[in-house]
């Protein structure tokens, strides 16, 4: 088991083409594909994942989006992680709210064995679920060394992705080159 892992939060079509897409994360799709390529360790992919009745969620009421829906093409990683999770066999997260209790659950696992030197996050949102899913990581596991990659993320706007990494960075998140 590896001590190194890559969190790949919801980089599915929804939010690179679908329904809350921005070209800002259709630019930095072949860089995350490249790191996710490149990584030495454990590459875990948390989707994000919604039912039908999302309009009539919290979140959906205050995002009324329809985005994700579990079954849907949106709700799907994009077609070349897709392929890479099936290489690697990698875990799957799917997770109905920003931050993933369940993730940061698998993870303290591994920690509380020594199994886990270092995780690192990557994906979309910046400034919703990979900020969400970083603070609660943290929360959990005060002591691991966890960063972030400005390159292989992208925010709602620049502006919103600018300010998450700032809060990060505050948190003692550190941001990777």
């Amino acid at each position: 088991m590896s001590k190194n892992v890559l969190i790949v939060v919801d980089v599915q079509n929804d939010f690179v083409d679908g329904a809350l897409g921005t070209k800002e994360a259709q630019a930095m799709l072949p860089q995350l594909l490249a790191k996710v390529r490149a990584f030495e360790g454990d590459v875990i992919y948390t989707k994000d994942t919604h039912p039908e009745n999302y309009l009539e969620t919290q979140e959906g009421k205050n995002l009324p989006v329809p985005h994700c829906i579990k079954g849907t093409n949106g709700w799907e990683l994009v077609p070349e992680l897709v392929k890479l999770q099936a290489e690697r066999g990698s875990l799957v997260v799917e997770k109905p709210t920003f931050g993933s209790a369940e993730l940061a659950h698998q993870l303290h696992a591994r920690y509380a064995k020594g199994e886990l030197a270092s995780v690192e996050l990557v994906g979309l949102c910046t400034d919703i679920c990979v900020i969400s899913n970083a603070l609660v990581l943290k929360a959990a596991m005060p002591e691991l060394p966890i960063t972030v990659d400005p390159a292989c993320c992208a925010g709602v706007t620049p502006e919103k992705h600018a300010a998450a990494l700032a809060v990060m960075q505050s948190c003692q998140i550190g941001l990777n080159a």
